[in-house]
């Protein structure tokens, strides 16, 4: 019986194995495959791209020297075109249907998309009048302001005013420091305005917003508008020196996503807002753009265990959180 118990143990033991070995050799063959597709995709999708953009190129080229004709090469003009009408234009002109939805609740095709559900349907007029006047003023007299020292920094470290254009790739790389930077930079200092001195004095203007609207985004005490908004944002093209038509684009993107995550609507086809829309909720949580540094210190965990959460992580969502369970978790004190 011994010697049966042990044979039967063997086998046993013998069949667990051959499960395991074949268990490895399934993933790694779906995983490979999955590399193989990945690669061939990505691949292909590169070869599009870069098709696209060397059919565009000339034409982006012969638009960008005509400018610099229209402006005869002055630089001073052609920073300030660039890197101040461009992005205002761009934030301006997107808050301004955010803001007609906001006053009106129409189209409803964006206000069934609202996060807070009951909260600013209809936005308080007034709220939205002293908001509109504090961003105006944080661009005007601090945003414009602080180009003065960066062109002089881009002009003498950088290749900004060039005929030639930068190439789609280079633009790719750039685009990818000045995201990194702007996340470590504004993470750091988004925390620091939280410390209770700082927050009583500064932040808490920011944060009187409890459920945001797009124009909000520039809502903020001038020192936070230069710590926290400008400078993130500012250093990734200092740094590389960069085009001044690279500049521009960042800066109207950057400025078109902070009002995106600011907005209080879930849109489809759009980056999620559920992250800092969380922050203003709850004041002690998601303090990143990314979320990357968030995870890493920790400062997202009571947002993970939410339905924000999980709306979060929903690339494209068609469902308005109206049709669905709302949730109304409690303000931090």
């Amino acid at each position: 019986m011994k010697r049966d118990s042990g044979y039967s143990t063997m086998a046993a033991q013998q069949k667990q194995e051959e499960k395991l070995w074949d268990a490895v050799k399934t993933s790694a063959m779906v995983l490979g495959t999955g590399l193989l597709i990945f690669t061939a995709f990505m691949n292909s999708a590169s070869w599009c791209v870069q098709k696209i953009w060397e059919t565009s190129g000339n034409f982006w080229q012969t638009a960008w020297l005509t400018l610099y004709n229209l402006f005869e090469g002055r630089e001073w003009s052609l920073f300030l075109f660039g890197a101040a009408l461009v992005p205002s234009l761009a934030f301006w002109c997107f808050n301004g249907i955010l803001m007609v939805a906001d006053v009106t609740g129409k189209p409803t095709f964006i206000t069934r998309y609202r996060i807070q559900l009951g909260k600013n349907d209809p936005v308080d007029i007034k709220k939205l009048r002293q908001a509109i006047y504090t961003a105006l003023f944080n661009q005007f007299f601090v945003s414009f302001p602080m180009l003065v020292p960066m062109f002089y920094v881009m002009k003498w470290w950088g290749n900004t005013f060039s005929k030639e254009l930068p190439t789609f790739q280079w633009f790719l790389v750039e685009l990818s420091i000045f995201t990194i930077t702007e996340e470590i930079l504004f993470y750091y200092s988004h925390r620091l305005v939280h410390l209770p001195l700082l927050y009583k004095h500064i932040h808490k203007k920011h944060h009187e917003w409890t459920a945001p609207i797009g124009v909000v985004s520039i809502y903020a005490h001038p020192l936070e508008h230069i710590l926290s908004n400008t400078l993130p944002v500012m250093t990734g093209p200092m740094l590389m020196g960069s085009h001044i038509v690279s500049v521009a684009a960042w800066f109207s993107l950057a400025l078109v996503t902070t009002s995106i995550s600011h907005c209080g609507y879930h849109l489809p086809l759009l980056p999620s807002p559920e992250f800092h829309d969380f922050h203003h909720l709850k004041f002690n949580q998601c303090y990143g753009v990314l979320g990357v540094l968030d995870y890493l210190h920790g400062t997202d965990t009571v947002f993970r265990q939410t339905k924000a959460y999980e709306r979060h992580r929903v690339l494209l969502s068609l469902t308005p959180l109206s049709e669905s369970i709302p949730e109304t978790p409690k303000r931090a004190e």
